[in-house]
């Protein structure tokens, strides 16, 4: 079959086997900002034990300062998935990291309860255009055969981010004090909005992008996608009318509220439970990031291979979605690990298979959207219902512990949603089909 072939400028591009590779120059700046993003937001969980003992407040309210960043984070996606598509990645990613990287230096000079919410709720409001705006890039950037592999490196900025963090933040906690680890992730991110500007352009914008790259992305998108095509109105709304829109929603809420246990209490549990330091635990509290890392590439290259092989696109993107979230499950087996080194196996053999789910889910949006403009919107949509478990997760494992004085009920919680989640998408996810107008 002869290869699709579009054009520039009055010429036909006919896509080749040599490319060029300028895509990936762009996925790993999109990978960047998510990972930045990330380090901001996850700063607090590594300095919480001393702002606990600085500020002095309980586990219960350490619970509700971390859960105020979601209250914002998961109402901002449904406008940042919006925005996404009316005022592209690079003013949208702009304006976020400018905010969300003030907004972390301020966090520094909290002097009380209610400053940290505000400012929590600030930021999560910053931070919520980060994931919309890059499942619109990848949409715009990669062929569909390409997407799982981009999605999971870019949503491999979650434990970049969050692992970078632990050693960094415990180094700066331990020899200057808390308030100065705020002040160097948020300067570290609004250097990045000024980075961010100056090079994103959208690949027919680009300048450095070669016509046969050019082909090759679009070679294998949309229909809808691809220029002139006629516009379909599509009312925003009417997405929730679609089973696949609720199915994306809910098992990806399963999906984040386990992940959304290591952005926040994983140090603290890690630290009491072990008995071990910030320092100390600053080194091994990196590997199940690490782990997490590796489960976001295999995932994305095992979901491009079948789909590259032939394999249905509903049943690549389940096999991985399923078989994902049961292995996410294993974070219940924590609560009887003997020692920290078993107990890291089965933390980091969860977040391995919670990232592993994750590359397939970050596909979903551009899978199903009636059109091109609302990949971000879709994004946007499953990101909040997401993002309710950040709500949720924090203040429950903050309340059952401080009531119990043990982090074991909240994993068993937490791996029962994993389940949970692993039998939406293998029975109530519907077949992957563009959303019928």
């Amino acid at each position: 079959m002869k290869p699709e072939s579009t054009t520039l400028s009055g010429q036909t591009l006919v896509p080749t086997t040599r490319t060029g590779k300028y895509r990936y120059v762009v996925l790993a700046m999109v990978t960047l900002g998510i990972a930045i993003n990330y380090l901001d937001r996850a700063t607090i969980s590594v300095a919480l034990p001393d702002m606990q003992a600085d500020l002095g407040f309980s586990e219960a309210v350490a619970g509700m300062v971390l859960a105020a960043f979601f209250w914002t984070y998961a109402g901002g996606q449904l406008p940042a998935g919006f925005l996404a598509g009316k005022l592209g990645p690079r003013k949208l990613v702009t304006l976020s990291a400018l905010v969300f990287g003030l907004v972390t230096m301020l966090t520094g000079l909290a002097w009380g309860i209610v400053s940290l919410v505000v400012l929590r709720l600030l930021l999560g409001l910053g931070e919520s255009p980060a994931y919309p705006a890059a499942a619109q890039v990848v949409s715009e950037w990669f062929p569909r055969r390409e997407r799982s592999f981009a999605s999971g490196t870019f949503n491999n900025g979650n434990p970049i981010g969050s692992t970078l963090c632990i050693p960094l933040v415990a180094l700066l906690v331990t020899s200057l004090g808390w308030r100065p680890a705020f002040f160097v992730a948020g300067g570290i991110a609004v250097v990045y909005a000024a980075a961010w500007w100056l090079f994103y352009r959208s690949p027919r914008e680009s300048q450095r992008l070669s016509p046969g790259e050019l082909a090759h992305i679009e070679s294998d998108q949309e229909t809808r996608a691809n220029a002139g095509d006629e516009p379909v109105a599509v009312p925003w709304g009417s997405l929730f009318r679609h089973r696949t829109v609720w199915a994306m929603m809910i098992g990806f809420f399963c999906v984040n509220f386990v992940a959304y246990f290591f952005i926040t209490w994983f140090p603290t549990y890690l630290v009491n439970t072990y008995n071990l330091t910030l320092l100390k635990f600053g080194f091994i509290g990196m590997i199940p990031g690490i782990a997490s890392m590796l489960g976001g590439w295999t995932g994305g290259l095992v979901s491009d291979w079948l789909v590259r092989r032939g394999t249905d696109l509903t049943k690549a993107r389940k096999i991985c979605l399923v078989g994902g979230l049961l292995g996410t499950s294993v974070i219940a087996l924590a609560v009887v690990s003997p020692s920290v080194t078993t107990a890291l196996v089965a933390l980091s053999v969860s977040y391995f298979s919670s990232t592993f789910a994750a590359a397939s889910v970050w596909c979903l949006p551009a899978d199903v959207a009636p059109t091109a403009a609302h990949v971000g919107s879709l994004g946007g949509i499953q990101n909040a219902a997401s993002n309710c478990a950040g709500i949720v997760s924090p203040v429950l494992i903050g309340v059952i512990t401080g009531m119990t004085s043990s982090f074991a009920v909240p994993m068993l919680i937490a791996g029962c949603v994993a389940i949970i989640g692993a039998l939406n998408y293998a029975f109530f996810l519907p077949r992957l089909r563009p959303l019928e107008p």
